[in-house]
């Protein structure tokens, strides 16, 4: 069984930064994506930003050019610093992760989520 551990959400001004930390730990042969989704009230939740293990990224159009994803293979951990933020941000932000267990099974475990409020 994989948990995740979430850090870094809070409350931020427009323009302002955050980063978010997730660490995942576990039975985990391996890490294969690792990523951050996020879900704004009374919206769907959407990707914001994921990496391969070999350091592939790919981002939603609204948060190119602000935030930047990245991970520790030998942690299993992944950051997502969040930079010039917007009011249209404020979300509760998910860590995401697939990997493979010692079963040989594919498997793909969510974390609690962390709320991120962007508002002067």
């Amino acid at each position: 069984q994989v948990q995740h551990v979430e850090s870094g959400g809070g409350l931020v001004q427009p323009g302002g930064s955050l980063r978010l930390s997730c660490a995942a730990s576990g039975s985990i042969l391996s890490m294969y994506y690792m990523g951050w989704y996020r879900q704004a009230p009374g919206k769907q939740r959407e990707l914001v930003a994921r990496i391969t293990s070999g350091g592939i990224t790919n981002y939603a159009d609204s948060v190119k050019g602000r935030f930047t994803i990245s991970r520790d293979n030998a942690k299993n951990t992944v950051l997502l610093q969040m930079n010039s933020l917007k009011p249209e941000d404020t979300a509760v932000y998910y860590c995401n992760a697939e990997y493979s267990d010692y079963r040989g099974r594919y498997l793909e475990v969510w974390g609690q989520g962390t709320l991120v409020t962007v508002s002067s």
